[in-house]
């Protein structure tokens, strides 16, 4: 099948990793933590002065209710038809600014360490370069190619997921260089579902010592939810429960008359999502006395490992094979983007990022010899017609 490809589509080795290295730590060392627009907007700002004078049709959508704006960048040359090749990334971090100051990008190896690096500025930055070396050189690509970024993603993309929606409603295909995890060339072709619930319990306070009796312990009531919340997870094939934070009481001697706890749970399909919202929200009160709030809901509905992704999938796998690249495929309970343009029904191939490690945490870091692969393949998947015909049939 490879001899179908066509014979001038760049190998890795052909590429200057250097040259993409310097524009992903530009990107890196320009700050843009979710609850700063302001700095989200000079990057917005950044990449799109790197497309000046392109024949590129640009829209800025711009900031607002403190969430970060968004960049829509289209080529669409004379010679190319159908619906577009959509690749999205999102430029948030979940690190504050100033954390460069402690923790500058820093090279050891093959690693490129930085705040934000993995997850998921590197991916994003190859998506945009890919497409401007594109423009640049005035390929002309077999169908339009449109290049999202949004500056919410980290905070569940509150503004963005309607435009996220539009775009890739009307997408051939939808790609999404998110981080790539395990082994050098592994892709994401299926994502759980994510929920939220903040559970809030009111009782009644009281002395501890004097007249423990008369109050009604806020804690107590949520500690017996925290268990038989986290119990489910020996119960419930199809999805994880975790409550990750705790709050509650004032003193040791005071019975506490209110406590909080905010719930995580991810679910494999949508049916299993659905009714475990349904069962979060009809939580009431175990105890006597005691008022319980439950707030929340799905934030990203599940991505499926549908016919049409694994079309896709099996479409890539047989470029890569062309490139001389390894390709493979897993799953992840971590959401994206993807999950939202995948419960629509479009064709999603997610993780198409660098690999590396250490999303949101301290040693985050890229690979640098997954850096011209990755280049490779997003170039190759932008331009081939015979790997575009096998992707959507």
């Amino acid at each position: 099948m490879s001899e179908n490809f066509e014979r001038a589509l760049p190998r890795a080795e052909e590429i200057d990793t250097e040259a993409l290295l310097a524009g992903i730590i530009r990107w890196v060392e320009m700050e843009t933590p979710s609850d700063r627009p302001d700095l989200i907007d000079l990057l917005l700002d950044h990449v799109e002065q790197s497309f000046s004078g392109l024949p590129v049709e640009i829209r800025r959508i711009p900031s607002r209710d403190g969430c970060g704006g968004q960049l829509v960048i289209e080529y669409a040359p004379e010679g190319c038809e159908g619906q577009p090749a959509l690749m999205m990334g999102h430029v948030d971090t979940v690190w504050d600014a100033g954390t460069l100051a402690e923790r500058p990008v820093k090279r050891e190896g093959d690693r490129l360490h930085g705040p934000g690096i993995f997850d998921m500025k590197a991916g994003s930055y190859l998506a945009t370069e890919t497409l401007r070396r594109i423009v640049e050189k005035g390929l002309v690509p077999p169908r339009p190619i449109r290049v999202y970024l949004n500056g919410d993603e980290e905070i569940g993309s509150p503004n963005s997921r309607e435009t996220i929606e539009k775009l890739a409603a009307g997408a051939a295909f939808v790609l999404v260089p998110e981080p790539a995890f395990e082994a050098p060339g592994t892709v994401i072709t299926a994502r759980k579902g994510w929920a939220r619930f903040s559970l809030i319990a009111h009782g009644v306070s009281s002395h501890a010592g004097g007249n423990r009796t008369d109050g009604r312990s806020a804690i107590h009531e949520i500690a017996r939810h925290i268990m038989e919340i986290e119990a489910m997870n020996e119960t419930e094939e199809k999805a994880t429960f975790n409550v990750g934070t705790v709050m509650g009481g004032t003193r040791a001697n005071v019975v506490p008359d209110l406590a909080r706890i905010e719930v995580d749970i991810r679910a494999e399909d949508m049916a299993t999502a659905e009714r475990l919202v349904a069962r979060m929200l009809a939580r009431r009160p175990i105890g006597e006395d005691v008022r319980l709030e439950v707030e929340g809901g799905m934030n990203r509905p599940p991505f499926m490992r549908s016919a049409e992704v694994v079309r896709l999938y099996e479409a890539t796998r047989a470029l890569a094979e062309h490139l001389g690249l390894p390709m493979n495929e897993t799953s992840r309970g971590g959401v994206s983007d993807g999950n939202f343009a995948a419960a629509i029904g479009r064709p999603v191939l997610d993780g198409l990022g660098c690999n590396g490690a250490g999303a949101h945490a301290v040693h985050e870091h890229i690979l640098l010899s997954t850096v011209a692969p990755r280049a490779a393949l997003m170039h190759a998947m932008l331009m081939s017609r015979h790997f575009q015909d096998l992707a959507i049939g």
